[in-house]
């Protein structure tokens, strides 16, 4: 029996381009993989930043405010994982279908996760951005003790020590934080963003 309650009505909702044309920029993803302590968020907040002085609506997703909400039944397994990566995936699908400059800063270690988020975002507004810090590096700044913990066993499947990363095959961008500055690395991410957001006069 068909169900006369369900109506199709994403053909009567403001469609993205109206959205963009509004916002006068391109909606994308700018997804921000590499270990804790590499420099992810602190990317992320800068580049928001500066967009933000451009005139250009952005959004960070990470894990302060996803674990904390939407995410905070889900725990470290891997189907937890993927699950979480999942759900940031469609999160930010629907901010790029708004026309929103999207920032994903998460570790999300393995090839197979970010070609998922990817797929679910759309390859073409995907932009996967490698914080290649190296290990030691990151270790050495360990600002939340994890590292340590990890090493002594107390944190188990901690990426880098006990668990994998898969460093990207193929990234729009690598930017190494032991070797540049913090604006060193957001001007070679604004040099990226900015022709691509541009079509629209942005």
């Amino acid at each position: 029996m068909k169900d006369e309650n369900i109506y199709p009505i994403f053909d009567k909702m403001q469609s993205r381009k109206d959205k963009e044309e509004l916002l006068r920029q391109r909606g994308m993803m700018l997804w921000l993989t590499g270990l804790s302590g590499s420099g992810k968020s602190t990317v992320a907040i800068a580049l928001e930043r500066e967009l933000h002085k451009r005139g250009l609506l952005c959004r960070i997703l990470d894990g302060d405010n996803i674990r904390s909400g939407i995410n905070n039944n889900l725990g470290f397994s891997e189907e937890d994982r993927t699950e979480n990566i999942r759900r940031i995936a469609e999160i930010g699908k629907l901010f790029v279908d708004t026309g929103i400059i999207t920032i994903a800063a998460f570790i999300s270690p393995s090839n197979e996760l970010r070609q998922m988020a990817a797929r679910i975002i759309g390859q073409e507004d995907f932009l996967e951005i490698y914080i290649s810090t190296p290990l030691e590096e990151c270790e050495k700044r360990d600002v939340k003790g994890l590292y340590a913990k990890a090493r002594r066993g107390e944190v188990k499947n901690f990426t880098g020590i006990s668990a994998p990363f898969e460093a990207p095959e193929h990234p729009a961008l690598s930017l190494d934080t032991s070797t540049m500055s913090l604006e060193e690395s957001v001007n070679v991410l604004l040099k990226l963003v900015l022709p691509k957001c541009s079509s629209l006069s942005c």
